[in-house]
């Protein structure tokens, strides 16, 4: 299946079954659960324990509307549309008469956590529900149907249902589900390990792509992010941290701006920022940012990108703190012994995430009460942080999670945002707290995509094959700052994802019969957390950039060198294969256009790229990117085009954006010296969708990490193999046009 844009400008269920019975409401949910009168319906309207006969996963009101409730967020991925498709299939409901609802971590917790994980990340939200949520969703046809046959008392085998119309193929009698969902509720659900699912020949909705559930409300303006939180009697408040990190607040002078109109108040937040309370969020930041403040810069205020990149140098060739995740064979032997060596150091910068929406938290605290509203990849982990704040318990704390203005990964396990709300708010009892970061305040305080280095070494015999590779990561761990306990005995596997010998998950593409594969782990004094495809995207860069490197040296075409290494690997081959052929790859270019191509593995899913660019002095041009993608099954192609466009854009980004370090802090503190992927710069983007139906795989993360190396290659080819080997482009003094 082929998907392309047309111009570059265009861009469930109880019963899973945790141990416990399907539950079917019927009834009406209460009108201010769903929307104010006059709004359009909310998709993303949070469920709440006093809604008629609420259930797990799924109600059913007289009409034959099916309520899917969802305990993944919505950040424009699609996930919750994906994810009623799942249950429609299994179900057999009206897709028509589908929609959506929030289920908060607080309920969950009260139902002793029957949504299971709150976490969207790692592109996940579909790939580790879907079983359940299949398996529920089918349980409730089985009751629903077995219902009518009681209602009739009839064999329920001579029943039938298609869009939530059940059929008695004997009598011809029909009734809906909505007329027998309430006695449904009263029965015992089935086994569902006794299930069997539906096979992907038999698919109805799964594997097409109706409209998305969440479009009219986002199109219409009816949708409500986290920053358009609006409470009685709330007060804002604009923030200010060290700007170096690892700094203090020493004092603030807070006469200074007191009696400016709307002012509330001025706090300390923690031991490193300091907050303005107003009636108004532009009050608040315009008295910050005149307000008189003393910070201790600490150790780190002498630090700079200079100093961090000779750590990471050193990190190449040294033996402490290093582990081999990959030793196969006699390396060393393998490349001295070779008829040619080729060696290269390839770097990457922080970046940013930048997301459209900044960090932001509403929060209110009362002595026995405490909620959040906040757009969050985990509303679970948020949850935690409010109760941590409050020292309240967790089942009297609440966090409601509108849908994200961008996520990225900055908004899952990082939960700075909700403690200082919290904080602030636990100072104003009873009085809600709308927190917004300013724009620099998120540009220079985010947990940003870890900075490293990469030193490859590789070696060719006299046909010109791969006989040895030689590979090491010198840079930061995301672990270290977020899951600690994810380090094992010193060795993180997780900077290397792509590189790993094991399958499944990000595995390694090539077959090399010495190869050494390793980490030293060179850690800063700037928080590193996820950033979207997290790993995978500097470690494409490296490893299929120095590919080409390789294959120039031994003379041979990128695809055909990779073809050779790539025997035991079908799937990153068939990735591979497809986009080489949908995007021309032996046939001529015009003249004054180049072609790069890479592949790679991540988030379970197999990808690869073509570009096409185009040089004029400095400035770039890319014409056309070419994108092939197997995640397995694909439940909605659409949305699958629509995620590898926006991997695209991502992708830019990361040959462009650079977030340096001078004095300690981040110097980049806004997009007029941060450059992202403009409409201009984007390319003609086409999507080969290639299901092998035979696993589930990630879609949001994938593709990224094959646009910039594929993109890099075919500047490269463009210099007459002149590789670019330390991002950002600007250090070749290259800009994308």
């Amino acid at each position: 299946m082929t998907l392309e844009n047309t111009s570059r400008r265009d861009f469930i269920i109880k019963g899973a079954l945790l141990g416990g019975g399907l539950m079917l409401g019927i009834g009406a949910l209460p009108e201010n659960a769903l929307a104010q009168a006059g709004t359009q319906y909310d998709p993303n309207t949070p469920t709440k324990a006093g809604d008629a006969e609420v259930n797990a996963w799924v109600s059913i009101k007289p009409d034959d509307t099916v309520y899917i409730r969802i305990a993944r967020s919505e950040m424009g991925q699609g996930t919750r549309t994906g994810l009623a498709q799942l249950v429609t299939e299994e179900l057999e409901c009206n897709w028509k008469k589908v929609k959506t609802q929030s289920a908060t971590p607080g309920l969950s917790l009260a139902r002793k956590r029957v949504w299971g994980e709150h976490g969207t990340g790692g592109s996940r939200g579909i790939r580790i529900s879907e079983d359940y949520v299949r398996r529920g969703a089918a349980a409730a046809r089985i009751m629903l149907v077995q219902a009518a046959a009681n209602q009739w008392n009839v064999p329920v085998t001579q029943l039938t249902v298609d869009k939530g119309v059940i059929t008695d193929t004997s009598s011809g009698r029909k009734t809906t589900y909505g007329k027998v969902a309430e006695l449904a509720s009263t029965l015992t659900p089935p086994d569902p390990k006794s299930i069997t699912l539906k096979h992907p020949k038999d698919w109805k909705i799964l594997g097409k792509s109706p409209r998305r559930l969440d479009t009219a409300p986002k199109v219409n303006g009816s949708l409500k992010y986290g920053i358009d939180t609006v409470l009685p009697g709330m007060q804002y408040a604009a923030i200010k941290a060290c700007p170096v990190f690892g700094g203090k607040l020493v004092s603030f002078d807070a006469s200074k701006i007191s009696s400016r109109r709307g002012i509330k108040a001025v706090v300390r937040v923690d031991d490193e920022s300091v907050a303005v309370l107003a009636d108004s969020f532009w009050r608040a930041k315009s008295a910050l940012e005149v307000l008189p403040i003393t910070w201790d810069f600490g150790a780190n205020g002498n630090e700079s990108s200079t100093a961090i990149a000779a750590r990471l140098k050193e990190g190449l060739t040294s033996t402490n703190n290093v582990f081999a995740d990959i030793d196969q064979g006699d390396v060393g032997q393998a490349i001295q012994g070779a008829a040619k060596k080729i060696e290269a150091v390839y770097g990457t910068p922080f970046v940013s995430h930048a997301c459209m929406e900044p960090m932001n938290c509403t929060a209110r605290v009362t002595a026995d009460r405490a909620e959040v509203w906040v757009p969050s990849q985990n509303a679970e982990a948020s949850l935690a942080a409010l109760a941590a704040v409050t020292g309240l318990p967790l089942e009297k704390c609440e966090a409601y999670n509108p849908p994200l203005g961008g996520g990225f990964g900055r908004r899952g396990g990082t939960q700075d945002y909700v403690r200082q709300a919290a904080l602030i708010a636990k100072q104003f009892p009873g009085t809600p707290i709308k927190l917004i970061w300013t724009r620099e305040e998120d540009m220079t305080h985010d947990y940003f995509r870890p900075i490293g280095q990469c030193r490859l070494q590789a070696g060719i015999d006299a046909k010109g094959d791969l006989v040895g590779l030689h590979l090491r990561v010198s840079g930061q761990s995301i672990n270290a700052y977020v899951s600690p306990h994810n380090i094992v005995d010193g060795k993180d596997r997780r900077q290397l994802q792509g590189y790993w010998k094991d399958p499944g998950e990000s595995q390694l593409g090539y077959t090399v019969p010495n190869l050494r594969v390793e980490y030293a782990m060179r850690n800063t004094h700037v928080p590193v957390g996820p950033w979207r495809g997290v790993n995978t995207n500097q470690n494409a860069i490296y490893l299929e950039c120095f590919m080409d490197e390789v294959a120039r040296a031994a003379g041979k075409d990128p695809l055909a060198f990779r073809r050779n290494l790539m025997k035991n690997h079908p799937k990153h081959l068939g990735v591979l294969d497809a986009v080489a052929d949908k995007g021309g790859w032996d046939k001529p270019l015009a003249p004054g256009m180049f072609r790069g191509i890479a592949q790679f593995m991540g988030y379970g899913s197999y990808t690869a790229a073509i570009a096409e660019v185009s040089i004029k002095g400095n400035d770039v041009k890319v014409h056309r990117l070419v994108l092939a993608t197997n995640c397995g099954h694909a439940v909605n192609p659409v949305q699958i085009a629509s995620q590898i466009e926006g991997s695209v854009a991502y992708g830019m980004d990361s040959l462009q954006s650079e977030s340096s370090v001078k004095d300690g802090r981040i110097v980049e503190k806004n997009f007029d010296t941060y450059p992202i992927a403009r409409m201009y710069q984007m390319p003609k983007i086409e999507s080969v969708i290639a299901p092998t139906y035979d696993f589930w795989g990630g879609v949001g993360e994938p593709t990224i990490c094959v646009v910039a190396p594929a993109i890099l290659n075919a500047i490269a080819a463009a210099r007459g193999g002149k590789p670019v080997r330390m991002l950002p482009l600007k250090n070749e003094g290259l800009r994308l046009v």
